[in-house]
């Protein structure tokens, strides 16, 4: 599949693409409160452009295991004024809102925003299906088990259930609305689901292809790669980056990291070798 945003081509068949992480957080569980001044957001923008990111991701609410919410006030006044910079700045960029919040991804895309990452797939905020077909973005929808088990105990689920409720979120995007070539689709590793089948995931990444759509993995630093290794959230950065390579042998779109540089070089070395498959 091949896109055109912002007069780049963008070939989800040939590479995987990478997405840098900005958090305008002072809460966020890996990078709180360390990027959340203009100023120094501006110069990581910079450093992650130049590192390889093809897509800035901004977020104003930590989506953190026991996170507080905050005002959609609030959240446009944390990510709007970088998003205007970058547009201004980069006007080629992709960039992402990271938010559930109908109102913030309207201003967001009215301050130059080209996707919304919903990490409630389009659950948490009933208008926000309406404001991503209104303005014809692009959206990614990742599967949160929370959504779909409000009484979810930390048991594991049933086989095949995660491509299962990965449809039911695209459907409901479809019907709401949204065209099938704006989506993207991302399974929501760490998001109501066990350990065991957080990795699971990653062991068959290749299966979600079955959706049709392209896939986004969102990995970095997570708490999978303290089940698996033992090592604490500082110490992942390995983890991810094997992550990012899985992503590309299973051919997704879209890696989204916190370290842009080390993953990318993984990513286009990855990609290189892939080239050589028999």
């Amino acid at each position: 599949m091949s896109i055109v945003i912002r007069n780049r081509e963008y070939d989800f068949d040939k590479h995987t693409y990478v997405m840098g992480i900005l958090n305008m957080t002072p809460d966020s569980f890996s990078d709180g409160g360390k990027w959340n001044e203009n100023v120094s957001a501006r110069k990581h923008v910079q450093d992650m452009i130049e590192k390889g990111a093809a897509i800035i991701d901004v977020g104003g609410e930590s989506t953190r295991p026991g996170f507080d919410k905050i005002s959609c006030e609030e959240e446009i006044n944390r990510t709007i004024p970088i998003i205007s910079w970058i547009r201004e700045n980069y006007p080629d960029i992709l960039i992402s809102i990271d938010t559930t919040k109908a109102a913030v991804a309207k201003a967001a895309l009215e301050a130059g925003a080209d996707i919304i990452n919903d990490v409630s797939g389009l659950y948490e905020d009933a208008d926000m299906a309406s404001v991503a077909a209104k303005y014809d973005a692009y959206v990614c929808l990742m599967h949160n088990g929370l959504y779909f088990d409000k009484n979810y105990s930390g048991e594991p689920h049933e086989e095949g259930y995660l491509e299962k409720e990965m449809k039911m979120m695209l459907d409901n995007a479809l019907a709401s609305g949204i065209k099938k070539e704006r989506i993207i689709l991302d399974p929501g590793v760490g998001f109501g689901k066990t350990q065991e089948e957080n990795a699971q995931i990653l062991a068959n990444l290749g299966e979600l292809h079955s959706l049709g759509c392209p896939l986004l993995l969102g990995t970095s630093r997570k708490s999978v790669f303290g089940f698996l290794t033992g090592l604490q959230v500082n110490d992942r950065l390995e983890g991810t980056m094997v992550a990012s390579v899985l992503a590309v042998q299973a051919r997704y779109a879209v890696v989204r990291v916190h370290d842009v540089e080390e993953n990318y070089r993984a990513v286009r070395t990855m990609e290189e070798i892939r080239k050589w498959t028999r």
